[in-house]
């Protein structure tokens, strides 16, 4: 069995605990394809040998032993270079954080070990996590297993290719305004942005707090919507490092409950085109659960290009408030793609007190109203972003006749930050060039197990997560 990469992470469980698969054997076979592939990939920045392999003998030991053992016993993962693993670097992509290393692990990163889960090392990122693609000076560029002259997105783009190209079974990225979600797009696999707080963002770099509290999430990465279901489970809970934390206990939702709440799905916002084949994966998807018994209108929201505009103040404006004291006068050791935003930035008018605290306030306006509307649409389905995975470097496209630039084409993941929802991110198409195309299936706060229910169907009725076409 050469090719254990290729095996679902709950599939690898199971084979552990019937003792069909030793974890030693799975992780040395996860180390190699880490070594055939990563030097073209550069997904992985640091990778723990030595105690991954005595991690995988000791989850052995336990198997053979009959011990009690978690959900993810002895299945190879990876964690995005942002959140920290004591012991290992988190750098963030930065100069400005070279040799930086923590002494404890994040909560959730504590929750995957004790499930038994083997961390093989990280993945990098886009400095600061400020970009839709991965590349920094620390480390250099992140190519996707798809297409090596094109980008698996940002800023989990690190996660999203070693997970693709079966250098890990899973693992954890972060979103603040796609970050999980588009490079799941680009690269194949599936995401879940979840409900702010419901997975606890402690030991996260920026920190998730204050007005970014409301917009940056933790949250699962894996090749199927089964695996992220695991993942999540381990992961959610209350930890009193995230202020946006709540005792929301996991409940099991399947297919027969997730078929009573209408579906409403949009191909397009009408402000910003997307490829044709991205509105096919759409209109595909929403046949699928119409097939399915599901109960599918289209329908498009109120309000989502003021939720954009109230995202960029946050993420975009008031992230520079933060950023730019920290980065003054070492702007040469900065990235491009940082420098690239800082510029955009700067070129608009300073945030004021004012317009911070009437954002606030209309955030909170427009995400009673959305809850509103979702009272009859409780489910929804539109696309991920307005293009496939892009080549490195660029910044517009021509879509449908129109030129959508770079953060335009990024807005159908914006909102629903700034917004709170969950949203689960599922492959289903090909671009004509043979690109991954996946739909974003988004519901109410604390209602995951809910659209990861619905995802599964989704992915049913699709070819799921396909081998990328690297040997």
């Amino acid at each position: 069995m050469e090719k254990l990469f290729s095996l679902t992470a709950c599939e690898m469980a199971e084979m552990v605990r019937s003792k069909q698969l030793s974890p030693v054997e799975l992780v040395e076979n996860h180390l190699q394809r880490i070594e055939q592939l990563n030097p073209a990939l550069n997904a992985m920045i640091y990778v723990d040998w030595d105690r991954a392999l005595a991690t995988a003998r000791a989850a052995e030991r336990a198997a053979i032993e009959g011990n009690k053992l978690g959900p993810l016993h002895g299945v190879p993962i990876t964690i995005k270079s942002s959140i920290d693993v004591a012991g290992w670097p988190c750098e963030v992509g930065s100069r400005l954080l070279a040799g930086r290393v923590p002494a404890a692990d994040a909560p959730l990163v504590a929750r995957l070990k004790a499930a038994g889960a083997i961390v093989l090392g990280n993945t990098n990122a886009p400095e600061m996590l400020m970009a839709y693609e991965t590349d920094n000076l620390l480390y250099g560029r992140t190519n996707n297993p798809w297409d090596l002259s094109r980008t698996p997105g940002g800023s989990s783009g690190g996660e999203s290719a070693a997970i693709a190209a079966g250098l890990s079974a899973g693992g954890v990225g972060s979103d603040g305004g796609g970050s999980i979600r588009i490079p799941a797009h680009y690269t194949g696999i599936c995401g879940l942005k979840p409900t702010p707080g419901r997975i606890p963002a402690t030991g996260h770099t920026p920190t998730s707090a204050g007005p970014f509290a409301l917009i940056g999430v933790v949250g699962p990465m894996a090749r199927t919507v089964a695996d992220l279901r695991v993942l999540f489970e381990v992961m959610a809970g209350y930890d009193a490092g995230d202020p946006s934390s709540a005792p929301v206990p996991v409940r099991k939702v399947g297919e027969t409950e997730a078929r009573k709440l209408k579906v409403g799905f949009f191909e397009e916002d009408g402000r910003t085109p997307v490829t044709q084949e991205t509105q096919e994966a759409v209109r595909q998807a929403a046949g699928a659960l119409e097939e399915a018994g599901f109960a599918v209108e289209t329908f498009l929201p109120a309000g989502l290009e003021k939720a954009r505009q109230l995202w960029w103040n946050i993420f975009g404006r008031a992230g520079q408030l933060i950023l730019g004291p920290m980065l003054a006068g070492r702007e040469k050791e900065l990235s491009p793609i940082l420098r690239e935003f800082t510029a955009t930035v700067e070129s608009l008018p300073p945030l004021t007190v004012q317009e911070l605290m009437t954002t606030l306030l209309e955030r909170d306006a427009l995400r009673a109203a959305l809850l509103k509307q979702m009272e009859e649409f409780p489910v929804l389905l539109c696309p991920v972003c307005a293009v496939p995975a892009f080549h490195h470097g660029e910044r517009r496209w021509t879509v449908e006749g129109q030129t959508v630039m770079y953060l335009d084409a990024m807005s159908y993941t914006q909102w629903f930050n700034i917004l709170g929802n969950p949203a689960v991110v599922v492959p289903v198409g090909r671009s004509p060039q043979g690109l991954p195309i996946g739909v974003q299936i988004v519901g109410r706060p604390y209602e995951e197990e809910m659209i990861l229910a619905v995802a599964e169907v989704v992915e049913r009725a699709s070819d799921g997560w396909q081998a990328p076409p690297m040997e």
